[in-house]
C-alpha cells in the first residue's frame, strides 16, 4: 500500500479503538519496551499523546523513564519550518497544547540534537523493512536525519506491520525496533 492509503485506514483502526482499549495497549507496548536493551543511555526523547488522535498514551512510558532515573526530551514544533526544537522535560516544564491539541513544552532547558540517544517515534504504520508512515508533515523525517547514526529509533505502533510500504523514499530514516503491545520488531 502507499503510505497516503495508510493513513487513511490506520487513522480510522485508532479511531476504532475504545478508550480502555487504547489504554491496555499503551500500556502493554510500555511493558514490552522493558525487553529491548537500551537502559544504559541517558538522553531519552519522548513525544507527548496528542488525545484527540488517539495516540499511544506514553504516560507509561514516561513513568519509567523516570522511575529508572533518565533525562526525558520532549519537543516543540515549529510549524513553518517544520523543525522541531528539543528540551529536557524538568519539574519545572510548563506543558501547553498547540493549535493541533500538540502537548509541547512552553520553554525549558533546551537540548542539542546530538545529546539524544534514544527516541521513541509516533506512527501510523510501519512495515517489515522499517520504513514508517507518520501524518506527513516530515517533522520527524528532519528531526532523525539530525540524529547521530547510533542514536536508536523506535517507533510505537498499537498494529501489527504491513509487508512493505510502497513509496518509500530514499533518504526516510529506517527504525531500528518498532513496539506493539504483543511483538517487537527488530530491523538492521
Amino acid at each position: 500500500m502507499h503510505k497516503k492509503e495508510l493513513r487513511i485506514k490506520y487513522k480510522a483502526l485508532r479511531a476504532a479503538l475504545a478508550e480502555e482499549e487504547r489504554e491496555e495497549k499503551s500500556l502493554a507496548i510500555a511493558n514490552q519496551l522493558l525487553r529491548l536493551n537500551i537502559w544504559d543511555k541517558t538522553y531519552y526523547h519522548l513525544f507527548l499523546s496528542i488525545q484527540e488522535h488517539k495516540e499511544i498514551d506514553t504516560e507509561f512510558i514516561l513513568q519509567i523513564l523516570a522511575g529508572k532515573d533518565k533525562e526525558i526530551v520532549i519537543a516543540k514544533s515549529d510549524f513553518e519550518t517544520r523543525k522541531m526544537t528539543h528540551f529536557l522535560l524538568t519539574d519545572n516544564t510548563k506543558i501547553k497544547k498547540n493549535d493541533y491539541n500538540i502537548p509541547e513544552p512552553v520553554n525549558g532547558i533546551e537540548v542539542p540534537v546530538a545529546m539524544i540517544e534514544v527516541v521513541f517515534i509516533p506512527l501510523l504504520a510501519f512495515d517489515k523493512k522499517g520504513h514508517r508512515v507518520g501524518y506527513g508533515k516530515g517533522f520527524y523525517d528532519q528531526f532523525l536525519a539530525e540524529c547521530k547514526p547510533d542514536t536508536i529509533k523506535i517507533g510505537l505502533s498499537f498494529f501489527e506491520a504491513e509487508n512493505q510500504i510502497e513509496d518509500v523514499f530514499e533518504a526516510d530514516v529506517l527504525l531500528d525496533y518498532c513496539i506493539t503491545p504483543t511483538k517487537i520488531y527488530t530491523f538492521n
